[in-house]
């Protein structure tokens, strides 16, 4: 039995992995990227690649769209050759968004899909560079349930846990408001070493307090070696961060913490932009 055609829009840091094993489970691939070049490494794994959105649409049964923001998402459904102006036939089609938009924006381009008779689910994926390699995100699904037990499978592939959530809107809020939490542990971890190392404790020995207490969980595991090394390589921008927390304050925060989280991080966007997301320590170390 043949597997489903698949796409896949947006080569980015979590795109190319996350390729890389629908590629290793099986699945036929075709991908296009605004900025040519970032294809290859999949090209040489056996993947195809298309011309424009449109053409991408037209030869694959499910198409995978991850781009950066609401704008990115607009342009790649409604920009000259998006997957909306595709000439399709009656053939069923499935545009899997697992891009961080707006529940607004979500629920707009759902119904300029169904308009034309092409399904779509909202699917944001909780986790940045390494549980993408390993196929072990957790894939936040929104959308009519028929929809997303057709693409069940597929989603699979790509994280240890996929969850229906409800309809278009209900993935992209939990997603935002997971972001929150994963926000208050980057800074909350920032704010501990700073004040540790201001009264004279070592930062590795803080971290290894951190750790090793009933206070260690995933991000602050993960973000003890960026403190230790210096090496703000990003795995989850600061920049794409504060575009999160902006979603969330557009979406509704009433509450305190989230609010300072924000603001913080829009104030480090000038000067850490494209820094990992636990710059935020670095930022608030200038403050001092």
């Amino acid at each position: 039995m043949s597997k489903t055609t698949l796409g896949w829009i947006g080569l980015g840091n979590m795109g190319i992995p996350m390729c890389r094993n629908l590629l290793k489970a099986g699945y036929p691939l075709t991908v296009y990227n605004r900025t040519t070049g970032k294809e290859k490494e999949l090209t040489d794994a056996g993947a195809q690649t298309a011309e424009s959105p449109a053409k991408l649409l037209q030869s694959c049964e499910v198409v995978f769209v991850m781009v950066s923001d609401d704008a990115a998402v607009k342009a790649v459904f409604n920009g000259e050759d998006g997957l909306l102006s595709a000439a399709i036939s009656n053939q069923s089609k499935i545009i899997i968004n697992t891009s961080t938009i707006s529940p607004e924006t979500t629920k707009q381009v759902a119904q300029q899909c169904n308009n034309k008779g092409i399904a779509y689910l909202e699917a944001p994926v909780s986790g940045s560079v390494k549980p993408a390699e390993d196929a072990t995100l957790i894939v936040l699904a929104g959308g009519p349930k028929t929809v997303f037990n057709s693409a069940k499978p597929i989603l699979d592939c790509l994280g240890k846990m996929v969850m229906h959530l409800g309809y278009y809107g209900s993935a992209g809020v939990a997603k935002l408001a997971i972001n929150l939490l994963v926000g208050f542990n980057m800074q909350g971890l920032a704010e501990t070493v700073l004040f540790a190392q201001q009264h004279g404790i070592d930062a590795k020995d803080m971290l290894t307090i951190v750790n090793e207490g009933g206070c260690a969980n995933g991000t602050t595991k993960a973000k003890t070696p960026v403190i230790l090394s210096g090496n703000y390589a990003p795995a989850f921008s600061v920049k794409n961060y504060a575009k999160d927390l902006r979603l969330a304050k557009n979406t509704g925060i009433t509450t305190p913490l989230a609010n300072t989280l924000h603001d913080t991080y829009q104030a480090a966007l000038d000067k850490y932009e494209e820094e990992d997301a636990m710059a935020i320590l670095k930022y608030l170390q200038e403050k001092e």
